[in-house]
């Protein structure tokens, strides 16, 4: 199996894009200046955000062919691996903006880039721009190249973590907009295929087997990253994954405790609790009594 290319510094990367370094730790990198390249799977010791501009095989997964077109961003936390391989070459195109944490030390910015869940997203939840929308994103990549190409002043981060903030600040909007706009096609009835795959697993033996449903599970089953199925329901309900997963167990074990053949033992063991304990405290959090309380109000 052929080794993942790393790149653990700005400069290797902005080498093996024939790009000039200005910045150590922060780059604008064109891609159409490297060479034409194969296929390889690469790894980013830093973030990374792709705007590409035409479907290029840096961005393919195996078989698969995802929508990427002019004008969409791909989101890389630091250590993640993008790519395949083969011996197909193709040129590179687009631009990216690369920039290290240790760049972030000091910085707002760097206080608050976990809040930016999109960097957790898989490569078939990327960010597609409408023409206005991109040429927003061109504007502050432009801003963030004129600050590497300006003399170095004591405003110089200041400026570029800002910048670099401005633009991941409009991509939560943007994400925001496709998640009403593509979720009408693309992840029509989510939340009805979340709730349908609850039902199925509290009627099954799942919870005996495999405990309480995560939201890493249900993401799984759902084909969706753990943070993008987050995002995403939020944005449908009002509530994260996890609450929404919260109230369906609420709800069974309320239908479950009117049936009074089963002790609160026996209930809580069967939606994949360890310890009734467990079950009695969470029960409680939402409901406000216990389950044994409970079955005797409606007694």
């Amino acid at each position: 199996m052929e080794e993942i290319l790393k790149f653990d510094t700005i400069n290797q990367y902005n080498a093996f894009n024939k790009n000039i370094t200005l910045h150590p730790l922060v780059s604008v990198v064109d891609l159409s200046k490297a060479d034409p390249r194969r296929l390889r799977r690469m790894s980013y010791g830093f973030y990374t955000i792709f705007l590409k501009e035409i479907k290029c095989g840096d961005l393919r997964y195996g078989c698969s062919n995802y929508d990427y077109d002019e004008g969409t961003l791909v989101f890389l936390a630091p250590g993640q691996v993008i790519g395949s391989t083969g011996e197909e070459y193709y040129q590179p195109q687009g631009l990216a903006l690369v920039f290290h944490s240790d760049f972030l030390l000091g910085t707002v910015l760097g206080r608050h880039i976990s809040d930016y869940s999109f960097f957790s997203y898989a490569a078939n939840e990327a960010l597609h721009l409408s023409e206005r929308e991109r040429q927003i994103i061109l504007d502050c990549f432009s801003k963030i190249k004129f600050e590497l190409e300006y003399s170095v002043d004591k405003h110089s981060k200041k400026l570029i973590a800002s910048n670099i903030e401005l633009f991941l600040n409009y991509c939560v909007r943007f994400y925001d907009r496709q998640f009403i706009t593509r979720g009408e096609t693309i992840h029509r009835g989510i939340v009805e295929r979340f709730e349908a795959l609850l039902n199925n697993f509290f009627s099954s033996e799942k919870p005996q087997t495999v405990g309480l449903p995560s939201v890493a599970y249900c993401a799984n089953e759902l084909n969706l990253s753990v943070n993008y199925f987050g995002d995403l329901i939020k944005k449908e309900t009002g509530k994260s994954a996890h609450e929404y997963i919260q109230l369906k167990l609420i709800d069974v074990a309320k239908q479950r405790i009117y049936d009074t053949n089963k002790s609160v033992s026996e209930i809580a063991y069967e939606l994949g609790f360890k310890y009734p304990q467990h079950f009695t405290r969470v029960f409680k959090q939402y409901v406000g009594i216990s389950p044994l309380e409970y079955r005797s109000s409606l007694n």
